[in-house]
């Protein structure tokens, strides 16, 4: 009797900090119990052992940032009957598109003594940019219960079942009191689930590690914020963070000036 087909997953890192790619290996018993459907063929945080594709499932942490690695998206791609981003890198360009509101000469500059050896792209871009995307996994880093659904899912041939409601949401379920009602700023309405409202529960604002959430008011917020007594350049500065290149997180970074 032939053996039965198992999933071929392969996993790619692009520029991003690998926080992403932990969260996987940090599934460690939870991956056993999927060996038997999975063939792990690439993933070189993981082992050398990397084989050739075609590969059902990658998943792809970083964002694009040289033009080597926007031709490589393009390869993986080809070779990938799906393809899910994790991570704000991935989705939304990282922290590294703060690079896309300012001159990336100016910055390679200050930073490396011949910059004339340094070859970057202007921006900052998340990996949809360049390739269709089957699937984004929100969080800085992931969560690892959340990338098991979706591995678990893409097995299955169904719809990952993550929610797309805001942290608040999480602060009801856990019992937080808002800490907007108390006074202190948050990135709570507009931001992602996944966390489980870990900033909120010890009395800070959430930074939105998140990205936006599926239908946010970032303007409805930045009144919110204003009212609070924030002034517009922390506005923009907290739009500008982990998801700066994140739709609607910069339009209203945008929209607090320069």
């Amino acid at each position: 009797m032939p053996a039965p087909h198992r999933t071929r997953l392969a996993v790619w890192k692009f520029a991003s900090c690998d926080g992403c790619q932990l969260s996987l290996l940090d599934c460690e018993d939870e991956l056993l119990l999927l060996a038997d459907a999975i063939e792990i063929a690439n993933f070189p945080e993981a082992s050398s052992d990397m084989r050739d594709g075609p590969y059902d499932l990658s998943l792809v942490e970083g964002s694009i940032t040289t033009a080597h690695d926007a031709k490589r998206i393009r390869q993986i791609r080809r070779k990938s009957r799906h393809l899910v981003t994790i991570g704000a890198c991935a989705m939304a360009g990282g922290i590294q598109a703060l690079r896309n509101f300012a001159d990336i000469k100016e910055f390679v500059a200050a930073v490396y003594a011949s910059p004339q050896y340094i070859s970057t792209l202007a921006t900052s871009t998340p990996i949809s940019a360049h390739v269709d995307v089957d699937y984004e996994l929100h969080g800085c880093p992931i969560n690892k219960v959340q990338l098991l659904e979706v591995i678990s899912a893409f097995l299955a041939g169904r719809r990952p079942a993550v929610p797309a409601h805001s942290v608040c949401i999480e602060c009801k379920q856990r019992g937080t009191v808002c800490v907007m009602v108390q006074g202190t700023p948050c990135l709570g309405p507009v931001t992602h689930a996944g966390c489980g409202a870990i900033c909120p529960s010890y009395r800070r604002g959430c930074y939105g590690c998140y990205g936006p959430m599926e239908t946010p008011n970032t303007a409805a917020l930045a009144r919110e914020w204003q009212a609070l007594g924030a002034r517009p350049q922390e506005i923009r500065r907290v739009f500008r963070s982990f998801n700066a290149a994140a739709e609607p997180f910069r339009k209203e970074s945008e929209a607090h000036g320069d």
